[in-house]
C-alpha cells in the first residue's frame, strides 16, 4: 500500500506490505525504495514492512529547502515520525548505506523503539579525511556540472566486477533515473555524510541484535572497515556477501533475502 505523511517541510511517500512485526528497510543513494523490491516480495508474508523513500529521494519531496536536511539526525528524526504517524512501538530496522547511518542515529536517540537493526553495506564509522575530501570534491563536481554528470560516473563504481559485467542494462537504467534526481538533495546527503560523527559506541552499546552485511568488493563500505566493528555489539550476525559490491539487494538477492528473513525469525 502506498501511503503519504508530511515531516517539517517534507512530504514522505512510502509503501506497507504484510502483516506481523514491522520491519522498516531504509535505502542508499542514489536510490529509492524500490531497490529493495525483491526483499519486499520475500518478506511480506512473515512482517509488516515499512519502505520510505527518504526525503530527497524517489517520491519524497520537500516543499521548500531545509537547512537540517544536512545532518543525518534529521532523516533520522523523520523515521521516528513515520513510525509514530505508523502508531509502530517496537520495530527492526534495516539500513542500506547512507540508510545504515540513518539507522544508527536513530538506535543511539530511540533504542527503546528497536528489537533489532541491520547495517547493510555499511559503517559505524565516521568519514576519515581522505573520506571527506571525497566528499568536498564530489559536491565541487555537482555545482559545477549538475547531478546527473557526478552520478553517472559515480553509479557504476556501486557495483562489483560480475554484476557490471552480466547486467550492464540494471546499471545504464539507474544512471537514467539519475535524470531526475535533485542536485540539492545530493548535495544535502553528501553533506550530512561528511558531518556524521563516529558511532560505534551505538553498537557497543546495544542491547539488541545487529545485523552486519558486506560485499568483498564494496568499495562505499569496505569489508575491511566493517570486520572491525563486528566485535562489538553483544549479540552480531555477520555475512559476507561473495564477489559483490555496496549493493547486494541487486548483487546477491537470494543471499540477502535469505539473511535478513534470517535475522528477523531469530528475534520474532
Amino acid at each position: 500500500m502506498q501511503k503519504t505523511f508530511h515531516y517539517n517541510n517534507a512530504e514522505i511517500f512510502y509503501k506497507t506490505e504484510g502483516n506481523g512485526i514491522p520491519v522498516v528497510l531504509l535505502h542508499g543513494i542514489p536510490l529509492d525504495a524500490s531497490v529493495w523490491d525483491e526483499q519486499i516480495d520475500f518478506l511480506k508474508d512473515h512482517c509488516k514492512l515499512i519502505v520510505p523513500d527518504i526525503p530527497g529521494s524517489g517520491k519524497s519531496t520537500f516543499e521548500k529547502p531545509e537547512e537540517q536536511a544536512t545532518t543525518i539526525e534529521y532523516y533520522a528524526s523523520c523515521m521516528h515520525a513515520l513510525l509514530q504517524h505508523e502508531n509502530v512501538n517496537a520495530c527492526l530496522m534495516f539500513g542500506h548505506s547512507i540508510g545504515g547511518y540513518i539507522t544508527l542515529a536513530f538506535a543511539e536517540k530511540y533504542s527503546q523503539l528497536l528489537k533489532g537493526f541491520g547495517l547493510i553495506h555499511s559503517s559505524a564509522f565516521a568519514d576519515n579525511e581522505e573520506r571527506k575530501q571525497f566528499r568536498e570534491k564530489s559536491i565541487d563536481e555537482m555545482e559545477q556540472n549538475g547531478s546527473y554528470a557526478f552520478l553517472k560516473n559515480f553509479i557504476p563504481n556501486l557495483f562489483g566486477k560480475k554484476f557490471k559485467s552480466e547486467h550492464p542494462e540494471k546499471i545504464n537504467e539507474l544512471i537514467e533515473k539519475a535524470h531526475n534526481f535533485s542536485k540539492q538533495a545530493l548535495e544535502d546527503y553528501f553533506r550530512a555524510m561528511m558531518k556524521r560523527p563516529d558511532r560505534t559506541h551505538v553498537l557497543k552499546n546495544s542491547k539488541v541484535p545487529v545485523l552486519f552485511v558486506m560485499g568483498t568488493e564494496d568499495i562505499g563500505a569496505p569489508m575491511k572497515d566493517v570486520l572491525q566493528q563486528v566485535h562489538l555489539p553483544k549479540i552480531a550476525y555477520i555475512h559476507i556477501l561473495e564477489n559483490c559490491g555496496h549493493i547486494g539487494m541487486w548483487e546477491a538477492t537470494e543471499k540477502m533475502n535469505n539473511t535478513t528473513l534470517e535475522f528477523i525469525k531469530g528475534i520474532i
